[in-house]
């Protein structure tokens, strides 16, 4: 893992596996500073390389994001965690001040899609996270509506833990637990609209939230990201035959798919192959261009 660098007035406090955090020297503590790294992890793990300039792209690709939530999608606005104020020049360009926030210990997972672990899961019992689906779906297939699929969030090093909605409840409480959940699958219902509009699905993505000074839920960390989502290209999931044609991805599903093929998921990772890595870095750029064309 690569050193947080050196900023002057802000002092490194945590590193997850793709960000860095910071506070200020100063003491104030109602910022800090969040700054994108060009780490990539799946499946709960950090990997090497990093991706080229992938901290720039998703920080840019979060912050239009949020912009959009704020009404520019012409939706009503959504707290987020800015502050607004420039970020340091050491770290211009994939960092952002945000305020400092309570935060949830709840992932907020929608999918409007079926893939991935879902898929997994539908199969042997015809569930994603315990919500019983129609049968006769197939991977990639679009759901009747978006669902809430929460996870119970880990410490550095272990693994989230999917868990049901009646399970959020006894974590946060009842009214808590609705605003998550209602105000994730509005967001996802929005961006997804918004995406469309691109030529692009977003299948299933995974906020975080928390509470600020004042008790309103606001969306903090990155949103709708590469790294947060699963985007398919529209054209290809209409025509596709298969599902790696329907689900021609915009996303670290590349690095997802080779880890798959070559690890068993134990152990140290293997390096990613340059040609991964430079596939992975090409896709976040022309996602980041499709959506602000």
């Amino acid at each position: 893992m690569t050193s947080p660098v050196s900023i002057p007035g802000w002092t490194h406090v945590y590193s997850g596996k793709v960000r860095d955090l910071y506070e200020p020297t100063s003491g104030d503590s109602a910022r800090m500073l969040v700054v994108a790294s060009d780490r990539i992890s799946a499946f709960d793990f950090s990997l090497e390389p990093p991706i080229p300039n992938k901290g720039a792209l998703l920080t840019t690709l979060s912050d239009w994001w949020f912009e959009q939530l704020a009404g520019a999608d012409g939706g009503r606005t959504i707290a987020n965690h800015l502050t607004g104020e420039e970020p340091p020049a050491e770290v211009a360009g994939r960092s952002m001040v945000a305020k400092k926030l309570t935060m949830l210990p709840i992932e907020c997972v929608v999918r409007g899609y079926i893939t991935g672990s879902g898929w997994l899961e539908y199969q042997e019992s015809g569930t994603v996270c315990g919500i019983t689906l129609p049968a006769g779906l197939n991977n990639g297939d679009r759901l009747p509506e978006p669902i809430f699929t929460p996870a119970y969030k880990a410490q550095l090093g272990e693994h989230d833990e999917n868990i049901s909605f009646e399970r959020v409840t006894e974590i946060v409480g009842e009214e808590i637990a609705m605003d998550l959940r209602d105000t994730s699958l509005e967001i996802y219902r929005r961006a997804a609209a918004t995406a469309e509009a691109h030529g692009l699905i977003l299948a299933d993505t995974k906020f975080e939230f928390g509470h600020d000074a004042d008790g309103v839920l606001t969306l903090a960390d990155e949103v709708l990201t590469s790294d947060s989502s699963r985007y398919w290209d529209k054209a290809s999931w209409e025509v596709g035959s298969t599902p790696s044609e329907r689900m021609a991805s915009f996303d670290k599903q590349i690095v997802r798919n080779w880890l798959a093929a070559n690890w068993a998921k134990q152990g140290t990772p293997p390096v990613l192959p340059a040609d991964i890595v430079e596939q992975t870095a090409a896709k976040y750029a022309e996602l980041l261009d499709r959506l602000r064309d």
